[in-house]
């Protein structure tokens, strides 16, 4: 079998390619398509393409011309990782091929195992590195809301644009304190930046929500995705040290969970599978596994 890789800088091109592929299974492609969709309508306002790397990619089975699988480098943060669905191992290998032939500079990948995987160990192979997993994650979906047994004092409200700087605040600290309670230590300057601006435009679209106690004091917040294909993502979910453990996290994601759904949307999270209190909130919501994913890093090895 023959692969015909197809890459484009112009989301709308994308799209015609492999909207109905993504939207067969808008689940597992929930990333992409989110991705994709903020790129069209950026584009559509007339944005400048940004400096940094960014592209889609369409895998096809030459015989067929169906596609077998799609790429994107979109992050805006470095190292600039690549996204990877499911395709065939030798299709990986043939995209790891491609990205050296194109003199791509790739030192992070994100996706689904086991193609990310496969792929970055013949980008190693063939640079002269190694491949290591960096983190280990789970993409789930909600299949039936298990409301909580208990609920904590307090209500849930959408975020507004006077706690703009609390959430921009709690954006920041959740990527590296979701790090810490997996025992993982992140690299400086890495992961998904946040500024005033995106948490303006989350608040003033109602993508943020935040638990209130019984004293109005925010204690908890959690974000989500506007839907793509039918399908919304939550994220971040984020409760400070000082109030964890008193169930604010998971009635809050109950809430927005509830909204989505009865909204007529699918629902969607990621996990940390390091991070065991995580899994097991969701898990008690109704969330199940949909696939193993994983976070790699492509480094040179250190010389004896």
């Amino acid at each position: 079998m023959g692969f015909a890789l197809e890459f484009t800088e112009d989301p709308r091109v994308f799209l015609g390619r492999a909207g109905v592929f993504l939207g067969a299974d808008p689940v597992l492609n929930t990333v992409i398509a989110t991705a994709t969709a903020a790129a069209v309508q950026a584009a559509d306002a007339g944005q400048p393409a940004p400096e940094w790397p960014r592209w889609w990619l369409t895998m096809t089975d030459q015989a067929t011309a169906a596609p077998v699988g799609v790429a994107m480098r979109t992050a805006p943060f470095p190292p600039y990782p690549l996204y990877v669905l499911p395709m065939p191992d030798a299709a990986a290998r043939d995209l790891a091929a491609a990205l050296v032939e194109r003199g791509e500079e790739v030192s992070g990948l994100n996706g689904a195992l086991p193609a990310t995987e496969v792929l970055a160990t013949e980008l190693a192979r063939r640079t002269g590195r190694r491949a290591r997993v960096h983190e280990h994650m789970r993409l789930h979906v909600l299949e039936r809301l298990v409301e909580p047994d208990e609920v904590p004092d307090g209500r849930a409200r959408v975020a507004l644009p006077a706690d703009s700087e609390l959430v921009l605040a709690w954006f920041r600290a959740f990527h590296a304190d979701a790090a810490a309670q997996a025992g993982r230590l992140e690299p400086e300057g890495e992961g998904e930046q946040f500024d005033d601006a995106v948490i303006s435009s989350r608040i003033a679209e109602g993508r943020v929500f935040v638990w209130e106690d019984g004293l109005g004091t925010p204690v908890s917040l959690v974000g989500f995705n506007a839907p793509s294909f039918g399908v919304a993502r939550v994220g971040p979910v984020y409760t400070p040290g000082a109030h964890r453990g008193h169930g604010f996290a998971s009635a809050l994601t109950a809430h927005v969970s509830r909204l989505l759904r009865d909204a007529g949307s699918q629902v969607c999270l990621f996990t940390d599978q390091a991070n065991p209190t995580s899994n097991k909130i969701y898990a008690a919501l109704g969330y199940v596994p949909v696939v193993d994913m994983a976070n790699l890093r492509i480094t040179t090895p250190a010389r004896v």
